[in-house]
């Protein structure tokens, strides 16, 4: 397997679109419950995890961006099999795509059970998973452009969706954001690794590199993405503890959905079903990316074709979900995923950074010798 990415420029996309792309993986059902998590933890300074959450992220992107300035067109698989061999190489991309599949199969079923909470207690996963799968395909199956054209679009599809939080705002009780500064900073960092499973997904970046035109300009639309997602994040979080209180919020599943099931328009009783069905919109460039991701990855590391594998994985998907009704299931795949992304997403880029800097020194000294 080659190293560097053999990218033709007609598929590369200028670095611009890498705000779409990143803010696309992020935001998705994870927000629809992580008010309640973070407050958990660290009480009314969840905001001030947030924050911190957000700066992590900033310096694991600009390592990220390190890294990858050491190649010419690399990914992570090209970069495992750099710094570990063939044979190791593999097995650490290979952990990656199924890191990618696990968190694309609890998107699937987090809908499912929302679906199944709002809509229609006894809907089948198995129908939603058609639908979406048939959409994620079709999106694939057009190339890399169409992926970042999905993602590009639903973005503004989608905005409206945070208008509505106008309502919520004006009953909020603002005194239920006091007391502040009260919580230790071991539960501040426990609140902030508490946003781990909704802020990730900007590790598709070690993957969408060498499809980056002018890779030196890709820095700031990253970063302007994570203040982006950051920036949902605290105004939901904020709104929550504000409308339903400290106590109530420990109680509420699924808050920031609650907080739009709260808005009253004159001319349309239940708004919350549209939101929820809406919300597809949301969510279909994460299913998209990752599935790119996934059927990309393999690609790389086995030879199979986009197409094969493609299909392949929604079938296994399709069976999963089919199987899979329990919301506690669902909740453990989350817990699990949150917990391992941590790793792979916080902790493993700061671990290859190190290597592939003295594997560069290794390479220069061996050619001046």
């Amino acid at each position: 397997m080659d190293i560097n990415v053999n990218v033709k420029s007609a598929v590369k996309v200028r670095a611009f679109y890498l705000f779409y792309i990143i803010v696309g993986v992020q935001v998705g059902v994870g927000i629809m419950g992580a008010p309640q998590f973070i407050f958990l933890e660290s009480k009314q300074d969840a905001w001030i995890s947030i924050l911190i959450s957000f700066a992590f992220m900033c310096i694991v992107v600009l390592v990220m961006f390190t890294i990858l300035k050491q190649y010419k067109s690399a990914d992570i698989f090209g970069i495992h099999v750099d710094l570990f061999g063939k044979w190791i190489g593999t097995i650490l991309g290979t952990v990656y795509i199924l890191f990618l599949f696990a968190s694309l199969l609890s998107i699937l079923l987090t809908y499912s059970l929302v679906i199944n909470v709002f809509l229609h207690h006894t809907f089948p996963n198995i129908a939603v998973g058609i639908v979406l799968l048939s959409l994620t395909i079709y999106s694939v199956l057009g190339g890399f452009r169409v992926i970042v054209g999905v993602s590009f679009l639903f973005f503004f599809l989608s905005f409206w969706i945070v208008f509505l939080l106008y309502d919520p705002i004006t009953r909020m009780e603002w005194t239920n954001l006091l007391p502040m500064f009260n919580a230790s900073i071991p539960e501040l960092l426990k609140g902030a690794r508490a946003t781990t499973y909704t802020v990730s997904g900007f590790e598709i970046l070690f993957l969408i590199y060498p499809f980056i035109q002018d890779k030196k300009k890709a820095k700031l639309p990253a970063i302007l993405a994570l203040a982006f997602t950051t920036f949902v994040l605290l105004v939901t979080t904020i709104i929550s503890i504000g409308y339903f209180s400290p106590l109530g919020l420990e109680r509420v599943d699924w808050s920031v959905l609650l907080l739009f099931k709260s808005v009253t328009l004159t001319f349309f009783e239940r708004l919350d079903y549209i939101i929820v069905v809406g919300w597809i919109m949301i969510i279909m460039p994460n299913l998209v990316i990752l599935t790119w991701g996934i059927s990309y990855g393999i690609k790389r590391l086995y030879k199979i074709p986009q197409r094969i594998s493609l299909y392949t994985v929604a079938i296994i998907l399709l069976i999963i979900i089919s199987f899979v009704r329990s919301a506690h299931h669902v909740y453990q795949l989350t817990d699990f995923i949150s917990k391992v992304g941590f790793w792979i997403v916080f902790v493993y880029p700061f671990i290859i950074l190190p290597l592939v800097i003295l594997k560069k020194k290794w390479r220069q000294r061996k050619g001046s010798a």
